[in-house]
């Protein structure tokens, strides 16, 4: 199975996407038009579509149309119309999430991530540590120096993409976009609550963080800077 099917009729920016996906340690199949794309999808599988809205003769509102009807494959809708009808328009078709352009490539990569966890596609298997702390992510258990934590699953994930990325200086908004994804009823704000409370079980001192810590003005950072 390929992870990722990109939709996309623009050639630089389709590649660009395709490009920064297998990086990030995907595979992943570019169609420059829905017609192509439907045909690859009767014969292949794929983890999620990335699908352009703009597309030469078939839209992508009538493509994703026509990819729900064959199954339950995540879609993630991509279009320069940002206004609150487009975007319905996107859902009503069968889109599990939309973002709109131009984009973040870290912040599509998060929500690519997010969907594809929630399907169950892309999950692997294996353990993250660092810092003291194990974490499983086939059993959800999390340990500190062999001391089980009792996380909640919004920490167990904050906490798993943030060692998915140890060193990196993390934003809020893609802490929020690979965690939450398309949930619209929750504000981003709540990253913050949720790592305060993180903070509170994984941290010897969490008024004076050493696993999780502060970047000013940019989000957080698990561990040192790389």
């Amino acid at each position: 199975m390929t992870d990722i099917l990109i939709i996309e009729d623009d050639p630089e920016m389709g590649q660009i996407i395709k490009d920064f996906m297998i990086k990030e340690g995907f595979s992943a199949r570019l169609c420059p038009t829905a017609e192509e794309a439907l045909e690859l999808l009767e014969g292949e599988s794929f983890g999620i579509v990335l699908l352009d809205v703009m597309l030469p003769k078939m839209s992508g509102y009538e493509t994703c149309t026509e990819i729900r009807k064959k199954g339950d494959i995540p879609i993630l809708m991509m279009s320069a119309m940002t206004d609150e009808r487009s975007k319905l328009l996107g859902y009503e078709t069968g889109a599990d999430d939309y973002i709109d352009k131009p984009f973040s490539i870290k912040v599509l990569t998060a929500k690519v991530r997010a969907l594809m966890k929630r399907s169950g596609g892309g999950e692997q298997s294996g353990k993250l540590s660092g810092c003291g702390i194990e974490l499983d992510t086939s059993s959800r258990i999390v340990t500190r120096d062999g001391a089980e934590l009792k996380l909640n699953a919004k920490e167990f994930d904050l906490l798993r993409y943030l060692m998915e990325h140890s060193g990196e200086a993390v934003s809020k908004d893609e802490l929020f976009n690979a965690v939450w994804g398309c949930d619209c009823f929750t504000e981003p704000s709540t990253v913050s609550v949720h790592i305060r409370w993180l903070r509170e079980k994984i941290e010897r001192d969490p008024n004076s963080p050493q696993v999780i810590r502060t970047v000013w003005k940019v989000g957080y950072r698990f561990g040192e800077q790389k």
